[in-house]
């Protein structure tokens, strides 16, 4: 599956970073890893990354640290042409490395798969291709329109999606389920050599459909919150008050 090493000793490789902002670190050592009877990839000290970049909503199902830190590291640079020293590849074989090199490093195969079915929905769009970009809006779309319509069937408020019907609730619930995966594998034949990243999503999408909501008005209640407690957030995150408020203070201090 490949393996990460130090480029500098050949050795086992050790992961050294220095914070920029709390979002952004630098390597203070070179990323080596070299593919099972394939290529070497070197990325240099110096190069800046973001780990792993998982909205908040889902920190709970992909956390942004854990064992598969190198493999972000590398997908980084790998995506960045220029960035790193070995043969050039393009985003969905950078993608592939990616997945490889999390499931070496002990990463869970579930969990690998998942992460690499994300950041295909970003190689998609970045391709900036219309009909791939409309392969990708079309299945979260329509899947996000279906759950939304057989959970307002199964609730009985509405009774458009065939398989929910006047059905018992236990029935309703195991057709949902069912067609929840059903539904998304079938669309995601549109998505053409990506389609088991279109699967991957488009179920996760309609399983999760009703956590993320629930999490989505939760956050959006906190930031709410937030604004109205600590006042406005610069492009950083900052609150700008209380730093104002800080400095203000450090400033008195130093008189």
């Amino acid at each position: 599956m490949g393996e990460f090493v130090d480029p500098q000793t050949g050795g086992p490789l050790r992961l050294e970073v220095r914070s920029v902002d709390g979002r952004d670190f630098v390597l203070l050592q070179p990323v080596g890893y070299v593919e099972e009877g394939g290529a070497t990839f070197v990325v240099p000290a110096g190069f800046t990354t973001d780990f792993a970049s998982v909205p908040h909503l889902f920190t709970w199902l992909v956390p942004t640290s854990g064992d598969f830190l190198p493999a972000a590291v590398l997908h980084d640079a790998l995506v960045c042409p220029g960035s790193f020293e070995g043969p050039e590849i393009g985003r969905p074989e950078a993608d592939r490395v990616f997945r490889t090199a999390m499931i070496g490093l002990g990463t869970g195969r579930v969990r690998a798969w998942l992460m690499w079915a994300a950041v295909t929905i970003g190689t998609l769009w970045a391709s900036r291709a219309l009909r791939q970009r409309g392969q990708l809006v079309g299945l979260l779309g329509l899947v996000t329109l279906l759950g939304t319509a057989a959970t307002l069937d199964f609730f009985d408020l509405v009774s458009v999606v065939p398989w929910m019907g006047d059905r018992p609730w236990p029935v309703e619930l195991a057709l949902g389920a069912l067609f929840a995966v059903v539904v998304p594998s079938v669309l995601a034949v549109s998505w053409g050599r990506y389609w088991p990243a279109g699967v991957i999503v488009g179920v996760a999408l309609a399983l999760l459909l009703h956590v993320t909501a629930a999490l989505l008005a939760i956050y959006a209640f906190y930031l709410v919150l937030e604004r109205v407690v600590s006042g406005p957030a610069d492009d950083d995150g900052v609150r700008v008050r209380d730093r104002r408020a800080a400095d203000a203070g450090t400033s008195l201090g130093d008189r």
